[in-house]
C-alpha cells in the first residue's frame, strides 16, 4: 500500500496536489508573515518562493513526497506535504504553512484529519512530525492534535539563516489513531470560541 496524490475534501478544507495553478495565491500567502520564516528551515516567501517550490516538486516527481495546496473558501491559504517511507510504512507530515488569517481556526485540524485519515487508510503504521524547538506555536498545535513527543534531536539541522536548530520529534501510531481521530472530530464539531473567551 502507498499514499497517492488524491484530492482530499473536507467540510471547509480541500487539499489539492500542488501545481502552478496555486502559485499566485500561495506565494501571496507565504508573503503575508515575513517574520515567521526565521522559525522555518527554509524560506518560502519573496524571491525564495520559486526555488522552494521547485525543490518540493522535484521531490514529488521522484516519488519521495506528495505536496498539497490547502484551500479554504475556494482560495489557496497554505501548503503541506507528506515525506514518504513506504518500505517502512511510515510518513512525515511537514512543509506546512498557513496564512495568518486562518491560523487558530478549523483549517489546520481539518487538514490534519484529512491527511492522517489518508495515511492510515493507506496502511501507514506511523505518521511523524518534526518541529523546530523554538516554534512554540507549532509545537502546541502538534501536541493538541494528540501526537506523542518522541524526543528532541539536538543540533539537528542548519536553517536557511545559518541557525543550527534543535528538532522536536512527534509521532502518531496506527494504534493511537482512533483516539486521535475522535479528538480531531470533536474539535471540528465544537462551536467556535467567542472572541476574548
Amino acid at each position: 500500500m502507498s499514499l497517492r496524490p488524491d484530492i482530499l475534501q473536507g467540510r471547509s478544507v480541500r487539499l489539492e496536489p500542488l501545481s502552478p495553478v496555486h502559485d499566485a495565491e500561495l506565494h501571496a500567502a507565504c508573503d503575508a508573515d515575513p517574520a515567521i520564516w526565521d522559525l522555518y528551515p527554509v524560506n518560502m516567501s519573496g524571491a525564495h518562493y520559486a526555488p522552494w517550490r521547485d525543490s518540493l516538486l522535484r521531490r514529488v516527481e521522484q516519488r519521495a513526497a506528495i505536496a498539497y495546496a490547502i484551500l479554504s473558501g475556494g482560495h489557496c491559504v497554505g501548503v503541506t506535504s507528506f515525506t514518504l517511507d513506504d518500505a517502512n510504512r511510515r510518513c512525515e507530515i511537514g512543509n506546512t504553512y498557513l496564512h495568518p488569517a486562518v491560523r487558530g481556526g478549523a483549517v489546520n485540524p481539518e487538514s490534519k484529519l484529512l491527511l492522517l485519515t489518508q495515511a492510515f487508510d493507506a496502511g501507514m503504521n506511523c505518521v511523524q512530525f518534526r518541529v523546530d524547538a523554538l516554534n512554540l506555536r507549532s509545537r502546541a498545535a502538534v501536541t493538541k492534535l494528540g501526537a506523542h513527543q518522541d524526543g528532541i534531536l539536538r543540533q539537528d539541522r542548519i536553517t536557511w539563516t545559518g541557525r543550527v536548530r534543535d528538532t522536536v520529534m512527534f509521532s502518531i501510531l496506527r494504534t493511537e489513531w482512533p483516539g486521535v481521530k475522535a479528538g480531531l472530530e470533536a474539535r471540528l464539531e465544537a462551536p467556535p470560541a467567542l472572541p476574548g473567551g
